[in-house]
C-alpha cells in the first residue's frame, strides 16, 4: 500500500500543491488581504508550468540514457 501511495504522489504532487496554493489564495482574498491573495494566486500556474518543464527534462534525460 505504501508503494501505491508514493507512485500516486510522484505523479500528482504538482496538482496537490497547486490546489493548496489556490485554496490559500482564496482564503487570503476573502479575509481582506487582496494583494497577497493575488500574489499567491500567481503561484498556481507557476507550480504547474514548472512541474511540466521538470517532467519533460526528466523524460528527455531518461530517453537519452536508454539510447547510450
Amino acid at each position: 500500500m505504501n508503494n501505491k501511495f508514493f507512485e500516486f504522489w510522484g505523479v500528482y504532487y504538482p496538482i496537490a500543491l497547486a490546489f493548496l496554493s489556490f485554496v490559500y489564495s482564496v482564503s487570503l482574498w476573502f479575509t481582506g488581504n487582496k494583494l497577497e491573495g493575488i500574489f499567491v494566486g500567481i503561484w498556481v500556474p507557476s507550480i504547474l508550468s514548472a512541474s511540466v518543464a521538470i517532467r519533460q527534462r526528466r523524460k528527455d534525460h531518461l530517453e537519452s540514457k536508454k539510447k547510450n
